[in-house]
């Protein structure tokens, strides 16, 4: 099986350009969201670590970005607790779709918590950074102070890129990224 991790900036068009593939894709984005509103071991040891910010479970979202927005070092601690989560259900999405020749990785720290394996091809997702930051604002939850504390903990946008092994410029043009997609295909 080949897994592709899609790597980039937040709101570059990781998750539009993975389903683009046309193969399975984990998109963690949505089992985090899932692990908030089912899972109450979760928020139990998120409610022992910041008592000050979860009070009643299924977890709020604006329980999560309050306390994001307070103190960066909350979310590394979010980050550690749900993490191990994801790549349980990573290893169970890998294993429930082991018969399939490609399935794709979209995870935002997928370089940073070490999740990618040493085979896996990487694909950088670059885009114009004002193009970025338009979608961004957009955005019902967008909030500067927020995405800049997710920032400070992702990777540098150049190691990522340097670690990739194909790029896509999104231009966020449907045909534009599926000749690449294509070329990528091609190519493994």
């Amino acid at each position: 099986m080949i897994r592709i991790g899609i790597v980039g900036d937040i709101g570059s068009g990781k998750s539009y350009i993975a389903k683009l593939f046309g193969y399975p894709v984990f998109n963690a984005d949505i089992e985090v969201a899932k692990i908030y509103k089912t899972n109450a071991e979760c928020f139990k040891r998120l409610k022992k670590k910041l008592p000050k910010y979860f009070s009643t479970f299924p977890t709020k979202k604006s329980e999560i970005i309050n306390a994001i927005k307070k103190n960066k070092i909350n979310l590394k601690k979010i980050t550690n607790i749900i993490h191990p989560q994801i790549k349980k259900k990573m290893n169970f999405f890998l294993k429930k779709n082991k018969k399939n020749k490609i399935v794709v990785l979209d995870i935002p720290l997928l370089l940073e918590k070490r999740i990618n394996k040493k085979g896996d091809i990487l694909i950088f997702v670059e885009s114009n950074k004002k193009e970025v930051f338009k979608r961004l604002k957009k955005r019902d939850n967008f909030d500067l102070t927020l995405l800049n504390n997710f920032k400070e903990i992702q990777l540098s946008l150049a190691y990522k890129k340097k670690k990739s092994n194909f790029i896509i410029k999104n231009d966020f043009t449907k045909k534009t990224i599926k000749k690449s997609i294509k070329n990528i295909l091609l190519n493994i």
